[in-house]
């Protein structure tokens, strides 16, 4: 993959999962696809018609949210991935059946997204989104995402670095440990939780 971790090994089962679409995950950077996504004021473009919606369970994730200066849309969950990623795609349902409204948009190479979104190698996975003006990197439970959105936490976003084995998406026959990071464009990171 692009983003493998120093240090970090991915798990056998992860690649298992994503065997065929591994390959796409880690494919030539293309800028060009990834300002096809954004619209000409910097902010992302969404579809005409979301692809599936689904209600929040919880009025307060339907609503704008202030968050610094703007009030933000938390009602949409924007995911870039590649199109033939298996484990991008369960951690999309993962969602959806969590009650978030997903907007998932394909890319060749979502390398540049993670750039401008701040995400650092050594917290990337195979998919990237954003929502209510944090940044979801990888694996993240739809129950961290939740609390992320009550807490308002003055962070980046989350991530679950790597395709650990056991997380949303990457359900299999054995189950890794793993952290969900909260980080910060400036390089801080803690553990937001640990499953």
């Amino acid at each position: 993959m692009a983003y493998e971790s120093a240090g970090r090994v991915w798990t056998r089962a992860g690649a298992i999962l994503c065997l065929v679409g591994a390959a796409a995950c880690s494919g030539a950077a293309s800028e060009r696809d990834a300002e096809a996504a954004r619209d000409g004021g910097g902010r992302v473009a969404q579809p005409a018609a979301a692809p599936e919606t689904a209600t929040f369970a919880h009025a307060a994730a339907t609503t704008p949210v202030a968050h610094g200066a703007h009030a933000v849309d938390t009602s949409t969950l924007t995911v870039y991935k590649t199109p033939t990623c298996g484990c991008c795609n369960a951690w999309v349902d993962h969602m959806r059946e969590h009650g978030f409204r997903v907007v998932a948009i394909d890319t060749a190479d979502v390398t540049p997204i993670k750039d401008r979104l701040g995400v650092r190698p050594d917290h990337a996975s195979c998919h990237t989104a954003t929502l209510g003006g944090y940044v979801l990197e990888g694996h993240v439970p739809a129950a961290d995402v939740r609390r992320l959105l009550a807490e308002r936490p003055a962070v980046t976003g989350l991530a679950v670095p790597g395709m650990p084995m056991g997380s949303p998406g990457m359900e299999g026959p054995t189950r890794d440990p793993y952290d969900v990071v909260a980080f910060t464009r400036g390089g801080a990171a803690h553990v937001y939780a640990s499953h």
